[in-house]
């Protein structure tokens, strides 16, 4: 353990690195939880590279898969920020990672995290204005909006991820530098510093509530408009093609909504780690390998695309 003399307090050390005590501390696991997780980060991969190949086909350059292309680079960019560490402690004793390897860790789990809030909300907009507002969809979501929608996201993201990052790391960090997490997240942090953290905390949750809450909100009027739009449509078989158009998307949404929401809005009283970490292991590598499978097999145009992808690949 690596400590440099404090100048906070008097007689106190500050940490200058962390140990990531990771999954569970029974080696005889640590193997199977290498392979298991190495096939979901090489399934991740592969399966958000292929959605971003076969939306680049003229077919499909439409908003719906400009931002599924969007959403699929920020999967492996969030799933390559925690699995390789959490690959390497796996198969090492050595655990820790650096006072600014953790800081940038969280600075970039927090700004792909928040980016995909917004994301997921401009999507949600995306299909309320295909569904709604079909005769003026071309004109509404045209090139120069969906970009600006997508640079919001990510200018959204940066804000955010810059203003709690450093919040966090503000703090003095005395004593212990075991963190009871598989990577540098915000609750297992604070509970390390040797001050008074609550009006950190509070910092800390209104702007989750804010990150959380307004583009959750603006899903769930979207989807409002949507269902009843689709209500009024007469027949069964027309209500069903349309609703399927946004099933995937709304798949999506509930998996990483439900997830993170169970983490960073549960009153501190209800905090477990050991629960903190699977649900954190749904939203940081689960979710990000089960969205390409939600839209290839529930959109029809990306499984024509892909097949037609795979006749060419046979063909040569």
């Amino acid at each position: 353990m690596k400590y440099l003399e404090g100048s906070r307090r008097e007689n106190s050390t500050t940490v200058t690195e962390f140990i990531l005590v990771g999954l569970s501390d029974l080696p005889e696991l640590e193997v199977l939880l290498f392979c298991m997780f190495f096939l979901i980060y090489i399934i991740t991969l592969m399966g958000n590279v292929l959605i971003i190949m076969v939306t680049v086909n003229p077919s499909l350059c439409t908003p719906m898969y400009f931002f599924l292309r969007v959403l699929s680079f920020l999967d492996i960019c969030t799933t390559s920020v925690i699995v390789p560490k959490m690959l390497e402690n796996f198969l090492s004793k050595d655990r820790s990672i650096s006072y600014m390897g953790c800081a940038a860790q969280m600075y970039f789990l927090l700004f792909l995290g928040a980016s995909e809030c917004f994301l997921l909300a401009a999507m949600a907009y995306d299909r309320y204005v295909a569904i709604c507002n079909p005769l003026r969809y071309t004109a509404i979501m045209n090139r120069k909006v969906c970009l600006l929608l997508a640079v919001f996201s990510w200018f959204s993201g940066n804000l955010v991820s810059m203003v709690q990052t450093a919040w966090v790391f503000t703090l003095p960090f005395c004593g212990s530098n075991r963190i009871n997490y598989f990577f540098c997240d915000i609750p297992p942090l604070i509970k390390l510093s040797c001050i008074d953290t609550s009006l950190y905390e509070m910092q800390a949750m209104t702007t989750t509530v804010l990150v959380i809450f307004i583009p959750f909100s603006l899903i769930l009027v979207s989807y409002i408009r949507i269902i009843s739009t689709i209500m009024r449509i007469t027949s069964a078989e027309g209500r069903h093609k349309t609703f399927s158009t946004c099933s995937s998307h709304l798949m999506v949404v509930t998996l990483y909504y439900g997830s993170g929401s169970l983490i960073y809005l549960r009153p501190k009283s209800s905090y477990s780690p050991e629960s903190n970490k699977v649900l954190a292991l749904m939203y940081t590598t689960i979710t990000p390998m089960l969205n390409p499978i939600i839209y290839s097999l529930r959109n029809k145009e990306v499984k024509g695309a892909l097949r037609r992808e795979k006749m060419k690949v046979i063909s040569h």
